[in-house]
C-alpha cells in the first residue's frame, strides 16, 4: 500500500504575496515556526520562499553580518543526546522542546547529530502506522494511546540504527 501526497500533506499553508517584505516574509515565518512560505501572485501559488533562500540571497549579501556574533543569535542552552539513548527518548526530547535537529555529545565531545528526518528514514512504516492512527477512522483514544506509545514505547530495529548512526558518524570525522 503507498501513501499518496495527499494524505500527508498540510493543508493550511501559510502564503505571502510577491509584493510582501523580506521582513514581513520573516516574522510570518517566526510567528508560525515554519521553514517557508509559499508565494501567491493574484491568489495563484508563483514562487516558495525558503529558510535557505533567506540565508544566500538576504544574509550573505548583509553588510551587517560581518559585526554580527553567532553567540548573539545562537539557540541555548543547546540541547542534547548521549549516545547511547534510546531513539524514542530522543524524539520525545525533540517533539517537547520543538526541535528537528538533536546533537549527539559524550564526555564534551561532539560525536553527531540526529534530525527528525533520519529518525524517519530509518523507521518508515511509522509513517503508515501514523497516517492509519491519525485519521478520522481510529477513536481519538486509540490516536492517544499511539501517540504515546510511538513516543514512549516504539521497539526500533537497533542494529539497523546503530548501523545508520555509524555510517553517520563516520561521514562526521
Amino acid at each position: 500500500m503507498s501513501i499518496e501526497t495527499s494524505e500527508i500533506m498540510v493543508s493550511k499553508v501559510i502564503t505571502t504575496t510577491k509584493e510582501a517584505t523580506v521582513e514581513d516574509a520573516v516574522k510570518l515565518m517566526n510567528k508560525h515556526e515554519i521553514g517557508c512560505l509559499v508565494v501567491l501572485e493574484k491568489g495563484k501559488p508563483a514562487g516558495i520562499i525558503t529558510e535557505r533562500d533567506l540565508l544566500k540571497r538576504v544574509l550573505s549579501k548583509s553588510k551587517e553580518l560581518g559585526n554580527l556574533k553567532v553567540k548573539e543569535i545562537m539557540s541555548e542552552p543547546l540541547l542534547s543526546s548521549a549516545p547511547n539513548v534510546e531513539i524514542e527518548k530522543a524524539v520525545k526530547l525533540m517533539f517537547e522542546n520543538k526541535i528537528k535537529k538533536l546533537p549527539i555529545v559524550e564526555k564534551g565531545k561532539l560525536l553527531g547529530l540526529v534530525t527528525l528526518t533520519d529518525i524517519l528514514s530509518i523507521q518508515p512504516q511509522l509513517i503508515k502506522m501514523y497516517k492509519i492512527f491519525s485519521s478520522d477512522l481510529a477513536p481519538r483514544r486509540m490516536k492517544k494511546v499511539f501517540d504515546y506509545y510511538l513516543l514512549l514505547h516504539t521497539n526500533f530495529d537497533t542494529i539497523d540504527i546503530d548501523h545508520r548512526l555509524l555510517q553517520r558518524s563516520q561521514a562526521i570525522k
